[in-house]
């Protein structure tokens, strides 16, 4: 897997995560509203990390920065 994503886009998704998150944990969201925000927050974690969106590349997106040589 080729990283497609950028710095910036990484700390968009790890603040929303822990926003979602907060909203669950404080039952702003409960029910099964909680289940699908939760979800969404794994996998922006996830991709974070990993620094690859599937989507991205299906859609032949990059975010990440160009090193040059």
């Amino acid at each position: 897997m080729k990283k497609n994503m950028g710095a910036l886009d990484k700390l968009i998704r790890v603040v929303v995560a822990l926003v979602a998150g907060a909203l669950v944990y404080y039952e702003v969201v409960t029910g099964m509203y909680s289940y699908v925000l939760l979800t969404i927050t794994a996998i922006f974690l996830l991709t974070s990390l990993i620094g690859f969106c599937p989507l991205y590349g299906i859609f032949g997106l990059n975010t990440c920065a160009v090193r040059s040589k």
